[in-house]
């Protein structure tokens, strides 16, 4: 069985993926997530998460890499991470009311055979329509300012959606765990296997 290698820094995907009882290392790749002109931001979250897992090929010659990035879409455009209060504050007002879809893309990178799979996770999440006052106790209690959308929907986030419909609630924290134990299963991994 080939080693696993999550290409991230993410706490949150490394939880995610503790949830499988797997063993496994991780590593930051250095890759430029700047959206492209034109670009999806279905087809942005595929080229990240491939980048992602490729990025570490060199490194890890043997390896399954995990490779996997979310972005948020309102209105038809990409929505990064805030990054600060300032930048939260104004993504949830534009969320606000609205409907946004998190594209979640997973990528499955074999650096032995130069196989690799990918799968991408949707989420819809629509919005309550929220007052400024309700945004502010929200940011200042959680502070979900490196979380794509501005929210933490495995925490107090979950208070401002009106409904959220997908098919695996761990894409919409950033790792679609379903999806990656049929990845792995291809790769002779089976998680309930003895």
């Amino acid at each position: 069985m080939l080693p696993i290698v999550l290409a991230s820094s993410s706490p949150y995907r490394r939880q995610l993926i503790e949830k499988l009882g797997i063993s496994f290392s991780t590593a930051s790749p250095d890759i430029d997530e700047s959206p492209q002109t034109g670009e999806s931001p279905a087809d942005l979250a595929k080229r990240l998460s491939e980048n992602k897992a490729k990025a570490l090929a060199a490194d890890y010659p043997n390896h399954l890499i995990i490779g996997s990035d979310q972005v948020a879409e309102l209105h038809g455009k990409p929505l990064g991470k805030p990054g600060n209060h300032q930048a939260a504050t104004a993504q949830l007002q534009s969320a606000s009311g609205h409907i946004l879809h998190f594209h979640t893309g997973l990528a499955l990178f074999n650096s032995q055979t130069g196989t690799l799979q990918y799968a991408n996770a949707t989420y819809t999440v629509k919005f309550r329509s929220l007052s400024d006052s309700q945004i502010e106790s929200y940011l200042s209690r959680e502070k979900p300012y490196d979380c794509a959308g501005s929210f933490k929907s495995e925490g107090l986030g979950i208070a401002l959606f009106e409904y959220i419909r997908g098919d695996d609630p761990n894409s919409l924290i950033g790792l679609p765990l379903i999806e990656l134990t049929r990845m792995l299963l291809n790769e002779g991994i089976d998680i309930l296997g003895n």
